[in-house]
């Protein structure tokens, strides 16, 4: 008889519900499914329209800086959870944070983001396909930090600094340190002992990367970092000035204690752990110091710890100077 029916289960109301055997699946649903990710983060929300667009403008900026449409952008990226996290606490510059889709949300993550979101950088949400293109198939670990260019200035813009605060120039030029942990060493001794600036060769030597920025722990925000084309022109340039070239050598003619012309306008060359200041640079320099080890168990300091130390002997005999 029609509604009568013994069949077990059988459904007697149009309302829907659970049903046997549905293995749970409703209580899988009132399950929480993490914190609210930030507005852009969010698919098709006006922040991250805003946020690519803001990015897009920014990639095509860089192009054009570059050379042109086609132009290589030298921008950088920094891939894998720890380094990005760890760029994004030292401040350095960024243009836009890479985030792939449906990434494990681990601390890391969720720091990068928060930081990046405080900063007012965009967050760029991206297929793995593509970070795996931008990174070349690097382990990105779902996340990447875009570094914009480095602004270099320009060799006479050192010494012209020092004019304007009404002092001595204290430059270091770096001829063939390829390592940019060195670099970043020597700015950051530079901001420490006063000095007004770093000089680079433009090839075959280290560029203010993120390691740079990493290492520098911030003060390459203050002290301006210029790339020479020829870096024995732009020392015969600094000598036409009145600065004294003076090069760290292990057989220099001068011992460091003995240098008089810290006190005054100075270009502090190293070159690098292994070759030392290359023939033209050193047949450029007035003078050529050594640095006294009497510890005797090292032969050579690299380029950051020399810097160190000849800045300090500069620092100190200024500051004589000033108290006499």
């Amino acid at each position: 008889m029609a509604g009568n029916s013994q069949r077990r289960n059988r459904r007697t109301t149009s309302k829907k519900g659970p049903t046997v055997g549905s293995g749970g699946q409703r209580r899988r649903a009132l399950e929480g499914k993490g914190p609210t990710p930030p507005a852009e983060m969010r698919k098709g929300h006006a922040k991250q329209r805003a946020a690519q667009a803001k990015a897009k403008r920014s990639a095509v900026s860089q192009r054009r800086a570059a050379g042109g449409r086609g132009g290589k952008s030298s921008s950088e990226l920094v891939v894998g959870r720890n380094p990005v996290v760890e760029a994004l606490r030292a401040d350095i510059p960024s243009t836009a944070l890479y985030v792939q889709q449906f990434v494990d949300n681990d601390e890391r993550v969720r720091e990068a983001i928060k930081l990046a979101t405080e900063r007012g950088i965009p967050l760029m949400e991206a297929p793995r396909p593509e970070l795996d293109r931008m990174t070349n198939g690097i382990n990105h670990q779902g996340l990447a930090l875009q570094i914009p260019p480095y602004e270099y200035a320009h060799p006479e813009d050192l010494t012209a600094q020092a004019a304007d605060q009404g002092e001595d120039p204290l430059i270091v030029a770096l001829d063939g340190v390829t390592d940019p942990r060195n670099l970043g060493a020597v700015v950051r001794s530079v901001a420490a002992f006063g000095g007004h600036g770093v000089v680079v060769p433009e090839r075959r030597a280290a560029g203010m990367t993120a390691g740079a920025w990493k290492t520098s722990a911030g003060t390459a925000a203050r002290i301006p970092v210029s790339r020479a084309t020829n870096l024995t022109r732009t020392l015969e340039g600094y000598q036409k000035a009145g600065l004294t070239v003076v090069g760290l050598a292990a057989d220099g003619d001068v011992e460091l204690t003995d240098l008089e012309v810290l006190d005054g306008p100075v270009v502090i060359v190293v070159g690098s752990e292994g070759k030392g200041l290359s023939r033209l640079v050193g047949e450029t320099c007035d003078l050529r110091v050594r640095i006294p080890m009497p510890g005797g168990a090292a032969e050579s300091l690299n380029a950051g710890v020399a810097a160190g130390v000849v800045l300090y002997e500069a620092a100190r005999r200024r500051t004589q100077r000033g108290r006499a």
